[in-house]
């Protein structure tokens, strides 16, 4: 099949606000460490409901700092989830903990909090559960079982600004947060993230560790600690703020793409739809779970002929390369994750994608799976 019409998987939104917030940046000539960073890490906090929030240079760079700030090293455990973009368990691995995998609840993809709790031994150091897809775990049980424990909790939201769980958004129920801005996100800087928190020490560790462990009382030679440069720059900042004030009719569009694919895609054999449970998810992706035995290789080649761009979200961490040399992982280990990560297939999702871009993904996988 040939085919001229062609939907990328995703693209970013920005506009004239956020052109003109650069453009200031550059006239001012303060590319690094001005006021655009400050600005954006106020707006986020009040947007999200916490006391503080520290910018740093990605999603990673944010969990990273998090747990450096914990002192691991070698023979301490993190719990986590496989079903993750493979960031969540390589920032565990570079503080040379072991990361430690739970499997995840069938429906919402995040992690099961009972499988949490059995994982947990003298060893364990931290736990980092992970808001899925813009679908909030269940983080009031996950919170609940670390405190039994004295286990502290960093929350990967990195796909999850603008949901929420019983009213409360995700990042305001007393974990340190972290937020990733790539442009395939609710919100983009580029590349950049954000670690939210009601703790002024936290936030003044991570401040510091963001900044090469700089010092505290503001010296800008003085090193208190061992630290990184995951700083935000300024024009990242500027695209930020501009996203911000626009956030709530982003994440509106997102829903209404999604309401979009929900009627495309309704009564598909073999096809499941997003889960659609009591809490508010914020739209990051939209994907299908295809039923056993569907290859789902064939159907995204079959896509692809068509013009649709598709991408097999997500891999399974630990059947990843290093992580199988490394462990000697291997199938079997987390039956409801490798379960999932088989069948899952992250179809075309942006703000901009219009009515017939829909209508085109649902019919090309209609015709797709009848000639399988």
């Amino acid at each position: 099949m040939v085919t001229t019409r062609s939907i990328p998987l995703a693209r970013p939104h920005i506009g004239e606000r956020e052109r003109e917030l650069v453009m200031d940046v550059l006239r001012s000539d303060a590319l690094a460490c001005g006021e655009m960073v400050p600005a954006f890490e106020r707006a986020f906090a009040e947007r999200v409901g916490t006391r503080f929030a520290v910018a740093c240079s990605s999603g990673t760079a944010g969990l990273h700092v998090a747990l450096d700030r914990l002192d691991l090293g070698p023979g301490d455990e993190v719990i986590t989830s496989s079903f993750s973009f493979i960031a969540s368990a390589n920032v565990i691995l570079h503080e040379r903990a072991t990361p430690v995998f739970a499997d995840i609840d069938e429906r919402t993809f995040n992690v099961d909090p009972a499988a949490v709790e059995a994982a947990i031994t003298p060893r364990t150091r931290a736990i980092v559960p992970i808001h899925i897809f813009g679908y909030p775990c269940d983080i009031e049980a996950v919170s609940r079982i670390a405190a039994e424990h004295g286990i502290p909790v960093v929350e990967d939201a990195c796909e999850a600004l603008g949901c929420s769980v019983n009213g409360r958004a995700v990042g305001s129920h007393g974990n340190p947060a972290v937020y990733g801005f790539y442009p395939n996100k609710q919100l983009t800087t580029g590349e950049g993230g954000m670690v939210t928190t009601d703790d002024a020490d936290v936030a003044a560790d991570l401040r510091s560790l963001v900044n090469q462990g700089r010092s505290d009382n503001g010296d800008w030679l003085v090193h208190q600690r061992v630290g990184f440069n995951y700083r935000m720059d300024e024009m990242s900042a500027a695209i930020g703020i501009g996203q911000l004030e626009k956030l709530e009719a982003l994440l509106e569009a997102r829903r209404r793409v999604a309401e979009r694919y929900d009627a495309a895609l309704a009564g598909i054999d073999g096809v499941e739809l997003p889960y659609r449970g009591p809490e508010e998810r914020s739209w990051f992706v939209y994907y299908v779970r295809l039923a056993e035995g569907i290859d789902r290789d064939a159907v995204a080649a079959g896509l692809a002929a068509r013009g649709v761009a598709t991408r097999p979200y997500l891999p399974a961490i630990h059947l990843q390369p290093p992580y199988r040399a490394r462990f000697g992982y291997a199938e079997g280990m987390l039956p409801v994750t490798e379960r999932v990560s088989r069948a899952t297939l992250a179809l075309p999702f942006f703000v901009q994608l219009e009515e017939g871009d829909v209508a085109h993904v649902g019919g090309s996988l209609r015709e797709v799976l009848r000639e399988l």
